[in-house]
């Protein structure tokens, strides 16, 4: 795990891409800071994940429910006012390694609502754990890097849009590059 800009104190909404399976695992042990995060409502169905994620303060959404998704973004909002740091993956699916999807920019609500910074969080390798492996698990060399800040500031003064492209584009940049890293080494 590499963190390449300070963490802001209090809680912070991290932002980031979503591979596979083992993103919520990996991220649980490789962020500095202890965080709920949003989840389908599908997950609610298995009993002692979903105590465990009632008290990690996780949100449920109902994805094709659009009032579900107004709810859990008032949820998450206020939960970060509470203290709490949430994460989100705005690409809303697993990619399953191939590529980065498009970024909702749903969570600029979020962090706006609540007004904490968001920091982005690129994340490489674990859909090589089980998705790309026939959903057989299997190790896999796993990079987590915690990114720079977008303030809540900036957040207020810019649109919703340019603020989700901000934190696509430095995750973008941070898995060219541990691409780039490991091409250069084989």
């Amino acid at each position: 795990m590499e963190l390449h800009a300070e963490l802001p104190e209090g809680p912070v909404l991290f932002v980031a891409n979503h591979e596979g399976n083992f993103d919520v695992p990996v991220l649980i042990s490789a962020l500095p800071k202890p965080f709920g995060f949003m989840s389908k409502a599908e997950v609610k169905k298995l009993p002692v994940i979903r105590k465990w994620m009632v008290e990690m303060n996780c949100v449920f959404i109902e994805r094709a429910d659009r009032r579900s998704a107004v709810r859990a973004i008032r949820e998450m909002s206020d939960k970060l006012r509470a203290g709490h740091s949430m994460l989100i993956f705005p690409e809303g699916t697993r990619s399953r390694g191939h590529g980065l999807g498009e970024f909702k920019s749903g969570f600029v609500r979020v962090a706006k609502d609540a007004g904490v910074p968001v920091v982005p969080v690129a994340i490489r390798g674990t859909s090589a754990i089980m998705e790309q492996n026939g959903n057989w698990i299997r190790p896999a060399t796993v990079t987590v890097d915690i990114l720079g800040a977008i303030q809540p500031v900036s957040i207020k003064q810019a649109g919703a849009a340019e603020v989700a492209a901000a934190a696509r584009d430095q995750i973008t940049r941070r898995l060219e590059r541990r691409l780039n890293e490991n091409t250069a080494a084989s």
